[in-house]
């Protein structure tokens, strides 16, 4: 009910924003945010590589957040074209360097996977920006990072055709409604190389379960389009696709699936919802996964 309010107001990104800061704590860069985003950089480096042996030159990521984790450790993998973007930018000055520091400091703990820290002059300029970028503009932080940090909608991106060798989100897929996924899908195409790859990371969890311990993770299948969009908000939507949805909108927008690492969900959960169509008709082994990765060409 709170974020359908704030979704009414001006500004509601940043009012959400001070909500989850003071209220829920939602946003802070906590470990336990910060080592899963790098764990989603891990995967989509490491699926990059199984399948065309080398580093991505140039990567686009869908959804960069408040804290760019997965586009700092693209830069330390070794890409020179680093390009995130999103349709509200979250991120500053700020939230960058803390990005930056919490980065140094995982590495000096050795948390960081090797597959990061291959490129030693890399490491290096982290280490240095975690030092002297206070005194630094955000744009003079991000050329040192080879990142590009755009404000733009994903369906008309400004690059030229056949521009990136890896295109990579996480828990972004879930909040866009299908028809506007199935553009973005088309135009992801469109600036992927003909031997690039796409990585995505996908939560299928109804979200209000994760502050909920009374609803599971597929509460909100029991509800109507109608009745859905009564509780939805435009803060943080859910489309609530199921894993066979997206395989079909993948299908029809020409892309073929290499890999799927699905978290199988919970069968037990999933019996105590009355499902609602067009759910009810689904499969249940393409209800139950919860998250997963997507991994294509």
């Amino acid at each position: 009910m709170v974020q359908k309010g704030i979704s009414f107001l001006p500004a509601s990104h940043k009012i959400n924003y001070l909500f989850q800061k003071y209220v829920t704590k939602g946003v802070i860069l906590s470990d336990e945010y910060f080592f899963d985003r790098l764990g989603h950089g891990v995967f989509h480096a490491k699926a990059y590589q199984k399948f065309r042996k080398q580093i991505p030159d140039s990567t686009l990521e869908l959804g960069t957040g408040w804290y760019p984790v997965v586009p700092i450790a693209m830069f330390m993998l070794g890409t020179n074209n680093v390009v995130t973007i999103d349709i509200t930018p979250l991120c500053d000055k700020s939230k960058l360097l803390t990005t930056i520091q919490k980065m140094v400091d995982a590495i000096s703990k050795n948390q960081v996977d090797p597959v990061f820290l291959q490129q030693a002059e890399r490491i290096e300029v982290l280490k240095k920006l975690a030092v002297e970028g206070v005194s630094m503009s955000m744009e003079e932080l991000l050329k040192q990072l080879h990142i590009t940090y755009l404000k733009t909608d994903a369906r008309a991106l400004p690059h030229a055709n056949q521009t990136f060798d890896l295109i990579h989100s996480n828990n972004t897929y879930e909040h866009i409604y299908e028809p506007i996924l199935k553009d973005i899908i088309k135009e992801f195409k469109r600036v992927q190389k003909n031997d690039g790859l796409q990585s995505h990371f996908i939560d299928m969890s109804d979200h209000f379960a994760h502050a909920d311990t009374s609803i599971t993770i597929y509460n909100y299948l029991q509800y109507s389009e109608k009745k859905w969009l009564r509780m939805d908000n435009s803060v943080q939507p859910q489309n609530r696709m199921r894993i066979n949805q997206y395989r079909d909108l993948y299908k029809k927008g020409g892309l073929h699936i290499l890999q799927e690492e699905l978290r199988p969900g919970d069968a037990k959960a999933l019996e105590l919802v009355k499902l609602e169509e067009p759910y009810r008709s689904f499969a249940k082994e393409d209800i139950l996964p919860s998250h997963g990765y997507v991994v294509s060409e």
